[in-house]
């Protein structure tokens, strides 16, 4: 079945009216008459395209990356998220707040488990199983892949999904670390969102944490090539 949907995923791709989810289909064309020049589709994932680090969020925000069109930038996410990826060497250049900053990824890539905005910034379950294909396609043909780190819970249960693992192996929780049958490292961390930052859920020294174990992983991980990322 995993096999099936392997498949799939490498030969499908969202486009830019992308039917799969009409909630969410309807929600982008009201967003298109309001804001016929915002970005307004399937935000595509950014960075390398032969990733180590994979960063998976929850879904574009409203005046964020569907604004853009480049995942987690336009809002205050963003600012976290690129300003910590740039201090740990998984960025190059400067974090503007839109898609033509000139900021470049380094061995590093994000996407979304879900790749249209949705109401409220709150994704239904059909539509997050719906766009897990998408997410397979990018764990699947990242053969170089050694580390996840899912932003929130509902970006690491799409994971575990897209890996066809159970969610009650790995349970969800700020700085955990799971290590995956294929080898592959799972980190958690709070979405970095305004919310969890305001209210001092997430503060910038705990995400850092995150991303300083991340790289202390990925620096004792044996040569890409003799990883495998295959289902287990």
């Amino acid at each position: 079945m995993l096999d099936a949907r392997l498949t799939e995923a490498q030969q499908q791709s969202p486009h830019s009216d992308c039917p799969l989810c009409p909630r969410l289909a309807a929600f982008r064309g009201m967003q298109r008459q309001a804001h016929p020049d915002w970005f307004n589709a399937p935000v595509p994932s950014f960075g390398d395209a032969s990733p180590e680090l994979l960063i998976v969020g929850l879904a574009p925000g409203l005046r964020g990356a569907n604004r853009t069109g480049r995942p987690f930038t336009g809002d205050y996410a963003g600012d976290l998220l690129y300003h910590s990826l740039l201090k740990f060497g998984f960025a190059v250049g400067s974090y503007a707040a839109h898609a033509a900053d000139g900021l470049e990824l380094r061995r590093a890539r994000i996407t979304n488990a879900v790749r249209c905005v949705p109401p409220q910034n709150k994704p239904e379950t059909a539509e997050i199983g719906a766009c897990g294909r998408f997410l397979a396609a990018e764990l699947f043909t990242t053969p170089r892949l050694k580390a996840i780190l899912a932003l929130g819970a509902i970006a690491h249960n799409a994971v575990l999904a897209a890996k066809g693992l159970k969610r009650a192996r790995y349970a969800f929780g700020h700085g955990a670390l799971h290590e995956l049958p294929d080898g592959t490292a799972l980190a958690d961390s709070y979405h970095c969102s305004r919310l969890n930052t305001n209210t001092g859920r997430l503060t910038t020294d705990m995400f850092e944490a995150v991303i300083a174990k991340l790289t202390e992983r990925l620096e004792a991980q044996p040569p890409s090539s003799t990883m495998t990322n295959g289902a287990q």
